[in-house]
């Protein structure tokens, strides 16, 4: 697995990259050799430490981010969520006979809302990414290991694009469009 630690409004000492890089290579008896880890250490206002992580592997994107006071602190909790994310996969896999995709797989991000005034609200950020056909389940899957509240995808038994979602009850909705 190829493991890069970037340090953001922060000089990536060798000792912590060391540090990172050993924790995350434990996750490579999860994940396939052509695995690509980026982790990317920040800090804001010397108060707030965060490690942040995306994993790509086998055409699937898992994203974490902890933030505590202590930057060693933070990459125990983002490897520790992190690997439960990756464990929860490889499950899913083995458990389901899922075979993985071919085309990354990434979420659409949720735009901010500006304090109002009486401006008219504006797109503020556009992404762009591939829709992979997959089942439902698949799709739940993919919104667990992003840790979104929503992922839009193509439905595989439907041909339609279909948009899941976490309800405020934890349960899961379903937006189709009319046939």
């Amino acid at each position: 697995m190829q493991i890069s630690v970037i340090g953001r409004h922060l000089e990536a000492t060798d000792a912590l990259k060391q540090y990172a890089t050993e924790r995350f290579q434990r996750l490579e008896k999860y994940l396939p050799r052509n695995s690509n880890a980026t982790i990317t250490l920040s800090v804001v206002k010397k108060l707030h430490h965060i490690a942040d992580a995306s994993i790509k592997a086998n055409g699937v994107l898992i994203q974490a981010t902890e933030e505590t006071g202590e930057m060693y602190s933070s990459i125990d909790l983002l490897f520790e969520k992190i690997e439960q994310r990756v464990r929860r996969y490889k499950e899913r896999l083995t458990d389901h006979k899922h075979q993985p995709g071919k085309p990354e797989v990434a979420a659409a991000g949720s735009a901010s809302e500006a304090p109002g005034e009486d401006r008219a609200p504006q797109i503020i950020k556009t992404k762009r990414f591939d829709l992979k056909p997959m089942e439902p389940e698949e799709a739940i899957m993919q919104m667990e290991l992003l840790d979104k509240d929503f992922f839009i995808f193509s439905n595989i038994a439907s041909g339609h694009i279909t948009v899941i979602y976490r309800r405020k009850d934890g349960n899961i909705g379903l937006i189709e469009p009319v046939a």
